[in-house]
């Protein structure tokens, strides 16, 4: 990445920029590894070690992950051997190892674990989870000594974090960073930070954002990019992006991905943040989102803000997909287990459904819902993406079937008998059989304009609770 794409100056001067290097409080130290694998084989190897040029924008009372959730998690202990620190999380290299591709060669994707700066040197343990909700193994340990002489100091590519909707000290709030890529200097000033405010309004139309709202500082910034826009391969398009975000990624052509990880962190290291949205400057339908690592969006197309809000649950509390009948590039892992995420399940025992509490006493488990011509519907809706697709056609046709589906599905979910109903309906996590959601229809199964069922708006209000503690108001 040459350090020339991020010498502009950048021009959003009608947004406030705050003194955040005033701030008090631990710095942020970063550990970046590479995560290498394949047929079986998983290694990690340190980096580097790198201390950010911002203070930690977590709450102090926050620095231990009780939720259990994630395909991996990270423990810091002290010399005593007390944790002072924990988080779960997903990677790209987990995703990857569902792909075919995983199965016939080795490939190594760079990662980060981010935390306050202990006073001395610390243990560092990532583990993995078993399949479905199995305990954490240890499959890697390393020391870190945040005083030793090769930890990276240089911080390079300086920007300034910009105030697009900030209620107070980072400390006490959620912080989320939305980060342009592919926009020249022009552009961010244009259309990055219009598309800011715009998707910033999506969040908070959505509960339990609405009612959170003033738990959230959401920063931006905006590298320019030398020219417009991001890679898009299958279409032979190629352009080198600031963050390096593209489409396409394990051969879906509509999730998009940053391989670069290594220049996401170092531009974000200039806004305090927990959470990250890339926005993407394109109008093509796509966007992907990873627990605790980021999510993205094709901020200009014409579903943008349902993009936005459905991969942000991905990434904010590790939520699954509810949907099952579109295409993923993801191989069925054969062997059915109970999932670690809170919003679907197996059912394998349906009297201790991990919702339970939310269920009314007579709802028939599983649910009764009209899957059938919901299928149906579905498999027409595919093929008529895919010829889209194939044929190039404009991105109008796209959005207008989808406008088509959501007007056919909205009619067809309000007359179901069970569609207020929170139960276990079958259909989700990708599999049309094996796997159940809590309601009909929710932000993470459909692009209808409905919330977040009880269970998942529940699970976020968690995650905000961790970082925005209520008895700290």
């Amino acid at each position: 990445m040459r350090s020339s794409q991020f010498g502009a100056t950048l021009l959003l001067s009608a947004l406030v920029v705050t003194p955040l290097g005033a701030q008090e409080g631990p710095r942020t130290l970063r550990v970046d590894y590479h995560h290498t694998g394949g047929q079986g084989v998983e290694i990690f190897s340190l980096d580097r070690v790198v201390i950010e040029p911002l203070p930690w924008p977590g709450h102090p009372e926050g620095r231990l992950d009780d939720t259990g959730w994630g395909a991996y998690r990270f423990r810091v202990f002290d010399p005593k051997g007390t944790e002072i620190y924990s988080l779960g999380f997903g990677s790209i290299f987990d995703e990857w190892t569902s792909t075919a591709e995983a199965t016939t060669r080795h490939r190594t994707f760079h990662e980060s674990l981010r935390f306050p700066e202990p006073e001395g040197v610390v243990t560092v343990v990532v583990e993995k989870r078993g399949l479905g909700h199995q305990p954490f193994d240890e499959v890697w340990r390393t020391e870190v000594d945040p005083a030793g002489v090769f930890v990276d100091t240089s911080n390079p590519h300086r920007l300034e974090a910009i105030e697009i909707d900030v209620q107070g000290p980072p400390t006490s709030k959620v912080d989320l960073l939305f980060l342009g890529d592919g926009y020249t200097a022009e552009e961010c000033v244009s259309k990055f930070q219009p598309a800011s405010r715009e998707l910033a309004e999506a969040l908070f139309a959505h509960e339990p954002f609405r009612s959170r709202r003033s738990d959230f500082n959401i920063w931006g910034l905006c590298p320019p990019a030398k020219e417009s826009g991001v890679s898009r391969p299958s279409t032979g398009i190629h352009r080198p992006s600031p963050i390096g975000a593209r489409y396409d990624a394990f051969g879906s052509e509509r999730y998009i991905l940053t391989f670069e990880n290594r220049s996401f962190r170092d531009v974000a290291a200039w806004a305090p943040y927990e959470f990250v949205e890339i926005l993407v400057n394109g109008e093509i339908y796509g966007g992907g989102g990873i627990f605790n690592l980021y999510a993205t969006v094709a901020a200009h197309n014409d579903f943008a803000d349902y993009i936005f809000v459905h991969e942000f649950g991905h990434h904010f509390a590790g939520l699954a997909d509810e949907y099952y009948t579109s295409p993923v590039a993801y191989e069925s892992p054969g062997q059915v287990d109970e999932p670690w995420m809170a919003n679907v399940t197996a059912l394998f025992d349906p009297d201790n459904l991990k919702w339970g509490d939310l269920v009314a006493e007579g709802t028939p488990l599983p649910t009764p819902w009209p899957k059938a011509a919901y299928e149906e519907h579905a498999r027409d809706v595919r093929e008529r993406r895919r010829q889209i697709r194939a044929e190039n056609r404009p991105e109008s046709e796209m959005s207008a079937l989808f406008a088509e589906q959501r007007e056919w599905e909205m009619k067809v979910f309000s007359e179901a008998e069970h569609s207020e109903t929170v139960g276990a309906f079958q259909g989700a996590n990708y599999d049309a059989e094996a796997f159940f959601r809590p309601e009909i229809d929710c932000v993470m199964f459909s692009r209808n304009p409905v919330p977040f069922c009880s269970v998942c708006s529940r699970t976020m209000e968690r995650v905000i609770d961790r970082y925005a503690p209520r008895d700290a108001r």
